[in-house]
């Protein structure tokens, strides 16, 4: 840091931190799932922040969003980085900032600092919105591959994570058009069971190492090589063995009005045994643990109303007649379930941003219409 410029620490009260963060250091907070930010008002034309990133696959990316135009971030692959933000001369006396995780738990990133110039001020924070939503889901709740937009309703592309931006993910966006703050517990891969799924499988989503050992049982995570479901994650801050010690997540820290479930799409691999047969024994299995995890989320959260959805991505309905049944027989008013006009139908790759949007416009429209405690 230069003489001419001040540093702001992680932990200044003026900035506004949104996400399940890591807080056990507080000068060095730890941004694990996709939508995690910090927001910070200041005034002067210089910014840069200070991280650290630890990357298990993919290129990483920290997004930015600077007065209303939008950044993509390279970070190294491991170690500290100082990213400086192109702030216009101009006249304007005051500026916004929003650093974001666009991926998620590709890699980690540690907030180390702000720099801006010597003469700057740091303003207070906007206050946060009363309306709080909290997603489980997957990569397309992620905003994986968001950006290929030249692939609207086509596979993907081959890429290294550039194209992924939690920003333009349906979740963000349906937060953004609910004007409600948002906690994104989402995993690229993951299904709803322990060994389904592509996360932490063999032959999908690395999650450790070639040359680590993966031990059974370790904090409560299976072992990885049989792939780490929802079930599993849900509670904790982080989860990846290959980032560190796994922590759990203290419920009461945030307490959403409307939670999220989109789970179903990767719970066919490697087998699709709810298309094969829906009241087989291991279909029967898959709604008895959607049924128990929804009641977990109903008692750290007894108040919430809980919309239970599966996305556009191509998969077979009989998960969401699954999902329905489930929903039906708890008798629950504050647990209902959505199926959007393309449900399943509209693309066989990830959504982009158009997509993304159509997801958002419906849902949130779905979501206005519920009576919904504390939206008032």
């Amino acid at each position: 840091m230069r003489r001419n410029e001040v540093r702001i620490r992680p932990d200044d009260e003026r900035l506004s931190y949104s996400g399940r963060i890591d807080w056990s250091d507080r000068e060095a907070p730890v941004f694990v799932y996709p939508c995690t930010s910090v927001n910070i008002r200041f005034t002067g034309n210089q910014l840069k922040i200070h991280v650290e990133n630890h990357r298990v696959y993919w290129n990483n990316y920290l997004g930015c969003i600077l007065d209303g135009k939008q950044f993509s971030l390279p970070l190294p692959e491991k170690g500290e980085a100082l990213l400086e933000i192109p702030v216009e001369q101009t006249e304007r006396e005051e500026h916004e900032a929003l650093f974001f995780k666009r991926q998620d738990a590709c890699h980690e990133v540690k907030i180390l600092g702000i720099e801006l110039e010597d003469s700057a001020r740091l303003l207070t924070p906007q206050k946060k919105s009363e309306r709080r939503i909290e997603v489980y889901g997957d990569s397309v709740s992620a905003g994986e591959v968001s950006e290929a937009v030249d692939f609207v309703g086509c596979e993907d592309p081959a890429h290294q994570g550039e194209y992924s931006n939690s920003w333009y993910s349906y979740a963000w966006m349906t937060a953004r058009k609910l004007h409600a703050e948002i906690h994104d517990i989402v995993q690229g891969g993951i299904a709803l069971l322990d060994q389904t799924g592509w996360f932490c499988a063999p032959d999908g989503i690395p999650c450790r190492t070639e040359d680590e050992v993966c031990s059974s049982g370790v904090h409560g995570v299976p072992d990885t090589r049989m792939g780490t479901g929802m079930e599993t994650i849900w509670d904790k801050i982080r989860y990846r063995l290959d980032l560190g010690k796994v922590l759990d997540w203290e419920f009461e820290r945030y307490i959403p009005q409307l939670v999220i479930v989109a789970l179903g799409q990767n719970d066919s691999h490697p087998e699709d045994y709810m298309k094969v047969e829906s009241q087989g024994k291991k279909a029967e299995k898959w709604r008895r643990h959607y049924k128990t995890f929804l009641g977990k989320l109903r008692k750290v959260y007894p108040e919430a109303h809980i919309v239970c959805c599966t996305t556009l991505l191509y998969h077979d309905h009989a998960w969401d007649q699954a999902i329905g049944q489930v929903v039906q027989e708890l008798k629950d008013e504050r647990i209902t379930q959505y199926l959007f006009r393309r449900n399943g139908r509209g693309t066989p790759g990830h959504l982009r941003i158009p997509e993304a949007k159509e997801m958002a416009e419906e849902l949130s429209a779905y979501i206005e219409s519920l009576a919904i405690k504390g939206w008032e």
